[in-house]
C-alpha cells in the first residue's frame, strides 16, 4: 500500500479524539500519547523522533517531568512507551529518544530488552556566537557535581531474530537462504561480496546483524536468491521496506557528538524546544522520503517542522493544549512556505 494511504489510513483511527491538520502530510493529536499510539496499527511508523519528560531535572513547566515520585515509576512508563514504540515501527525503522545524562544508563537498560542500542549521541548544546546562555553566568563556586551542560540522544532500533545483533534483515537473509537451501559461501561467490577483514564475507556479516548492505548489494542478493527460488515461493521486499535507512555525508553531524547550536531564550519558547537542524540530521540519515516520522511528545512541533523540510509525514502527539494548538499553528506556516 502506498505511503499516503497507510498515512489517511493511521490518521482514521483518530476520529474521535481533537486533531489539526495543518496540511495533508502533518497532523497534531491531542492527548496522552501513550494511550493515543495505541491507536497506530502494527509496524506503520518508520522512524520515531521524540523527547519525553526527562524527570531527572524536575522542571514544573514541562508536563509529565515532576510526575513520577521514584525513579523507578518513571522507568516502567517508559518501558510501557518502548514496548509500544516497537509494536508501531516499521521491522527496519529506528528510534532517536532524547534523555539526561543522569537517566541515559537507567533508560537503557531498559530499552535494551525490545532494542538495539546503536549509540548514544551527546548533544553538546552550544551557544549562538555572542549570546550567554544563563548557566555562564551561574556561580560556579555553588556546583557539588560537574554541571549538565550537554543532553543525550539514544539512537536504537527493534530486536528481532536470534542472530548475534537480533538484526531483522540478518534473520530474514538466514532465513530466505535456508529455505532456498543457498550455502553463506555460495551467496558470496555468487555476489561477489567477500569481505575485507571478515573471510566469510560480507554475507555472515549481515546475517550476524554486524552491517547492513547497500542498495546494491541488496540488488545482488535479491537476483542471487530470485534464481534458485525456481517455485516463487518467496516475495523479496523492496530495499526501503527491509534495510534499516541510515544515509550519511560530509555535510552532516556524522559521529556521536553533535554541536548543533541550543535554541535561544525567546518569548513564547518551548522549555525543551530542540534546534530544527538537529532534528533534520537524525530525520535524513533515518528515514527514506515520503516515511511516517512519529514523535510522541511533540511540544512545539519542531520535529514535525523538520519532518515537513525533509518531505516526510508526521504525526506528533501532544498533551499540552496550548502547545497542541502552537504546533499546529506553526506548522501551517511552514507549510504556506513549503507549498
Amino acid at each position: 500500500m502506498e505511503v499516503k494511504k497507510v498515512y489517511e489510513n493511521i490518521l482514521s483511527n483518530f476520529n474521535s479524539d481533537i486533531i489539526l491538520r495543518p496540511n495533508s502530510d502533518a497532523a497534531v493529536i491531542k492527548g496522552d500519547s501513550l494511550e493515543l499510539i495505541k491507536k497506530i496499527p502494527d509496524h506503520k511508523i518508520a522512524l520515531i523522533v521524540t523527547d519525553p519528560p526527562y524527570h531527572s531535572t524536575k522542571k514544573k513547566n514541562i508536563t509529565g517531568d515532576t510526575s513520577f515520585k521514584t525513579d523507578e515509576d518513571f522507568l516502567n512508563w517508559m518501558e510501557q512507551l518502548a514496548n509500544e514504540w516497537k509494536r508501531v515501527l516499521k521491522y527496519n525503522g529506528s528510534i532517536y529518544c532524547f534523555c539526561s545524562s543522569q537517566m541515559e544508563y537507567k533508560l537503557i537498560n531498559r530499552f535494551s530488552k525490545q532494542f538495539n542500542i546503536l549509540s548514544t549521541i551527546t548533544w553538546t548544546k552550544p551557544n549562538k556566537p555572542g549570546y550567554d546562555g544563563w548557566h555562564n553566568k551561574m556561580k560556579k563556586e555553588n556546583l557539588r557535581q560537574w554541571y549538565p551542560s550537554s543532553e543525550r540522544i539514544i539512537f536504537m532500533t527493534p530486536k528481532y531474530g536470534d542472530n548475534l545483533f537480533n538484526s531483522y534483515f540478518g534473520a530474514q537473509l538466514r532465513s530466505w537462504r535456508k529455505m532456498l537451501r543457498v550455502t553463506a559461501h555460495g551467496l558470496t561467490e555468487i555476489t561477489g561480496e567477500y569481505g575485507k577483514v571478515n573471510h566469510g564475507g560480507a554475507v555472515s556479516n549481515w546475517e550476524a546483524g554486524r552491517n547492513i548492505p547497500s542498495r546494491e548489494q541488496y540488488q545482488k542478493i535479491v537476483k542471487a536468491l530470485s534464481d534458485a527460488d525456481k517455485k516463487g515461493i518467496i516475495d523479496f521486499p523492496d530495499y526501503e521496506d527491509i534495510i534499516r535507512p541510515f544515509n550519511v555525508d560530509k555535510t552532516m553531524a556524522y559521529t556521536d557528538v553533535w554541536d548543533f547550536e541550543n535554541v535561544r531564550q525567546h518569548r513564547g519558547k518551548h522549555p525543551a524546544e530542540k534546534p530544527v537542524d538537529l532534528l533534520e540530521n537524525a530525520i535524513k540519515a533515518s528515514s527514506y522520503p515520503g516515511d511516517i516520522i512519529l514523535d510522541t511528545f511533540s511540544g512545539s512541533g519542531a520535529t514535525a517542522e523538520a519532518s515537513l523540510h525533509l518531505k516526510r509525514k508526521s504525526i506528533s502527539m501532544e498533551i499540552e493544549d496550548k502547545w497542541f494548538k502552537e504546533s499546529a499553528e506553526r506548522l501551517k506556516s511552514v507549510s504556506l512556505n513549503l507549498f
